[in-house]
């Protein structure tokens, strides 16, 4: 016969049984068989699956087929540009607030409101 080793670093802790705890366990037994919860009495039954009340409505979509040919296509977007003579430029006043600037009004002021 071989050598036996024995592994006695356990992680679990043994639990300190008090003197009598066999006669308290065997009464608790007796109590569970008494009121029908000992886990030999419990029947092992499978729930039942549910069943809905009634059927789920599903609405009906009909079906649209896409007019694109899947290359993304649309049309470019007209560009906005300003085709006019009033305004000569955009000034800057404060915390990067852009004002346009016209022909009557002199860029000068703008220059000085934000710096006096």
């Amino acid at each position: 016969m071989g050598i036996v080793y024995i592994n006695n670093r356990s992680t679990k802790k043994k639990a300190n049984k008090k003197p009598g705890w066999k006669q308290v366990e065997a009464e608790y037994e007796q109590w569970l068989m008494k009121h029908g919860t000992h886990p030999s009495q419990r029947k092992k039954e499978q729930p039942e699956p549910y069943v809905s009340p009634k059927e789920t409505y599903v609405r009906e979509t009909p079906y649209y087929p896409s007019l694109s040919t899947g290359r993304g296509e649309t049309s470019k977007a007209k560009s906005h540009q300003y085709t006019g003579d009033y305004f000569v430029g955009i000034a800057t006043m404060h915390k990067s607030n852009l004002v346009p600037v016209g022909r009557e009004q002199d860029a000068r002021d703008y220059a000085t409101m934000r710096r006096n």
